[in-house]
């Protein structure tokens, strides 16, 4: 089974609108609802291509309830822990032909609350997969992600972790199945800019060194590079259309490349899945169904090194 964590959901209210000006009125064009964070968009787009998981972590309030409620009108199994003050925190997405965020805080997690979930973690049997995607909210240790993984450590569960730079540099001793850091967090890791192919994957190499099995390196329109851990090297191109969408495109690389390797047990052709999943959710308004994925991989042109 696998499993997504996110610490702090949201509801997105995203809206389009002719232009954006203080202090003036504006009518929507266009506006939906959509329900996300990092691991909520994993497990949303593994259930689309027909990969059981379940979504973990935490809500709050109506709007958790909303969230829960919207979830499971689109196949998401969930588990979440429920908070008793705050509610799970509504974004504002505004697109007037670029893109303006306004992010909520998000409820407080208090250390009871993470006791639950790390119990509820402590189920985990070998053979699972654990996504741990996202930013730590305020009020939750900064390194929650190596302590997670300190206390499934020896059980055979895979660890997928996808987080900015301390987060995920902090549990490579536990040698996690995959991270997927983008090209600009990859420089991050390794202190210094990365402007070729070349010294992304060198970067790579040093993530791998340090513990990681797998490296998956998302570089937005350009695609992809993945190192394994048999020592293969994988450069992917990504079809061209017109971006639309510039959230939850790395969430649904994740997914496509577990729902790939899960159906062939082959990292060439779990790149191609997830750098169609990924490209499919950029060229449409939210994530990517299976077809609009599947429908693209024949564009998907990878090449080994």
């Amino acid at each position: 089974m696998i499993y997504t964590v996110t610490f702090n959901p949201a509801i997105d209210y995203v809206v389009h609108i002719s232009d954006l000006k203080p202090g003036t009125i504006r009518r929507t064009t266009q506006e939906s609802l959509q329900f996300g964070g990092k691991g909520v968009n994993v497990s949303t787009v593994l259930g689309r291509l027909g990969v059981e998981n379940v979504a973990l972590g935490f809500v709050a309030g109506f709007t958790g309830r909303a969230l829960e409620e919207g979830l499971a009108a689109d196949g998401v199994r969930t588990d979440f822990i429920r908070l008793h003050e705050g509610f799970t925190r509504i974004n504002v997405k505004i697109k007037t032909g670029a893109e303006s965020e306004i992010n909520g805080q998000g409820p407080a997690i208090s250390s009871d609350d993470l006791e639950m979930l790390l119990f509820q973690l402590s189920r985990l049997k070998a053979g699972d997969v654990l996504v741990l995607a996202g930013s730590a909210p305020t009020g939750v240790p900064e390194d929650i992600y190596r302590r997670i993984l300190a206390r499934l450590e020896g059980r055979g569960v895979s660890a997928v972790v996808d987080a900015e730079r301390g987060l995920l540099l902090e549990t490579l001793a536990y040698r996690p199945f995959l991270i997927k850091p983008n090209h600009r967090e990859l420089g991050e890791m390794v202190g210094r800019i990365l402007r070729t192919e070349e010294e992304l994957i060198d970067a790579a190499r040093e993530l791998q060194d340090k513990g990681a099995r797998n490296v998956l390196v998302s570089m937005a329109g350009e695609g992809a590079l993945l190192l394994d851990e048999t020592g293969g090297t994988y450069r992917a191109t990504a079809p061209r259309s017109k971006e639309r969408n510039s959230v939850g495109a790395g969430d649904a690389m994740v997914a496509g490349f577990l729902a790939g390797w899960q159906r062939t047990g082959s990292y060439e052709e779990a790149l191609r899945l997830g750098v169609a999943a990924g490209s499919a959710t950029a060229f449409s308004e939210e994530l990517a169904h299976r077809g609009e994925a599947e429908a693209l991989l024949p564009q998907v042109v990878i090449t080994k090194r």
